[in-house]
């Protein structure tokens, strides 16, 4: 199965102009291969199921909201996951801060597109039941995230520069 033929369908929102950095098209691909990974890696889904979620892109006041009220964190973080567990077929909503995901770039001297891409697999990975809460749990996540960045041709984030 290939990123585009998959059982994942995507609905982006964008709360700011983001037309010029990102597309619907990256983003889709980006978590469809994540999703058909884990499919083929350790099945978590039912196949005869369609699934959806949602990718919302936004600025740091909504990331801040956010994060504050879901996670009692009073500032703007790069991705929020949340998780659906109780509507079949619905994974869940991914909310990604645009601007701290390009200062994180800059900083780290990343391609803005690789990097945004780790954002989607990483948040894709938390809809998918994947944590760091523990030191084995996010050895787990991590190579996962390494296995499908490399799939989509992108170095491991994990690297030091």
């Amino acid at each position: 199965m290939s990123e585009l033929d998959s059982l994942l369908e995507i609905e982006v929102q964008f709360a700011l102009d983001a037309s010029e950095k990102i597309t619907e098209e990256q983003l889709g691909i980006w978590a469809k291969t994540a999703f058909n990974c884990v499919q083929e890696a350790d099945p978590k889904v039912d196949e005869n199921v369609a699934y959806e979620c949602v990718i919302r892109i936004v600025d740091e006041h909504e990331s801040q909201q956010l994060n504050q009220g879901y996670r009692d964190k009073d500032k703007p973080t790069n991705v929020l996951s949340f998780g659906y567990d109780d509507i079949e077929g619905y994974l869940g909503d991914l909310v990604i801060c645009m601007p701290i995901v390009e200062r994180e770039a800059s900083e780290q001297e990343k391609n803005l597109d690789d990097h945004f891409a780790h954002m989607v697999v990483h948040g894709t990975l938390h809809l998918l039941c994947y944590d760091h809460e523990n030191d084995a749990d996010a050895e787990k996540m991590e190579a996962l995230e390494r296995k499908i960045l490399a799939k989509l041709g992108i170095a491991n984030p994990y690297e030091p520069i």
